[in-house]
C-alpha cells in the first residue's frame, strides 16, 4: 500500500518519510547491507539474506500492490537512510496482524528516524483495520524496546538462547505486539 509523504524535522535535520518506490530498490540493496555490517540487532550478519536490486524491485511492487503490506523510506538530503517495512499475511486467520520491521543507518541515529517510521506504520495499520503489530527485537536492545513501550507494545514472550552473536554467547529475541481494538 502507498501512503502520501510527510516531513520531518528533528535535532535541526530536515527528513522525509514516503512509501518505497522502484527506483528505490538499488539503493535499498546496499543501505540493508550496510546496515547488517553495523549493528548486531538485527538477524542477519552482513551479506546474509542479501536481496539484490531485483528483490527489491519486487518487495517493492509486493508491497505497493498489497493493503497488508507498507513499505517506508527516510530520504535526508535525496539519501535513503533507513527503511520500514509491515508484512501482512494473506490467511485469514492471520489478516488482522502484520508484522513490523525496521532499520536505520547508523550514521544517522538520534533524529528520530526509526521513531517516524514506526509512528507512520502505527498511523498507517490503525486507519486501515489492522489491529495488531508485532516484531522481534533482540533482548541488549534497551533503547528499542523502551521505544516500542512508549507506543503501546507489550512483551508477549521470549525467545531463549535465539541468537548467537559475535562474541559467541546466546541471546534471547523479545516478542512483543501492539493491539488495536
Amino acid at each position: 500500500m502507498k501512503m502520501d509523504q510527510k516531513e520531518f524535522i528533528v535535532n535541526g535535520v530536515s527528513y522525509i518519510v514516503r512509501s518505497a518506490i522502484n527506483k528505490d530498490a538499488k539503493n535499498l540493496s546496499e543501505i540493508r547491507l550496510q546496515i547488517d555490517g553495523e549493528t548486531e540487532n538485527l538477524d542477519r550478519e552482513k551479506g546474509e539474506g542479501y536481496i539484490d536490486t531485483p528483490g527489491f524491485e519486487k518487495l517493492i511492487k509486493t508491497d505497493t500492490e498489497n493493503k497488508r503490506n507498507l513499505f517506508l523510506v527516510a530520504v535526508m538530503n535525496d539519501k535513503i537512510v533507513g527503511f520500514s517495512r509491515c508484512e501482512g499475511n494473506l490467511l485469514k486467520r492471520y489478516a488482522h496482524k502484520v508484522e513490523f520491521g525496521v532499520c536505520v543507518l547508523k550514521d544517522y541515529w538520534g533524529f528520530g528516524i526509526g521513531t517516524n517510521l514506526l509512528k507512520e506504520s502505527i498511523s498507517w495499520s490503525d486507519s486501515n483495520r489492522i489491529n495488531k503489530i508485532t516484531l522481534n527485537v533482540l533482548e541488549t536492545n534497551n533503547k528499542a524496546i523502551e521505544l516500542y513501550k512508549k507506543f503501546g507494545f507489550k512483551t508477549e514472550g521470549i525467545l531463549e538462547n535465539d541468537k548467537i552473536l559475535s562474541d559467541g554467547q546466546y541471546y534471547n529475541t523479545v516478542v512483543m505486539g501492539r493491539f488495536n481494538e
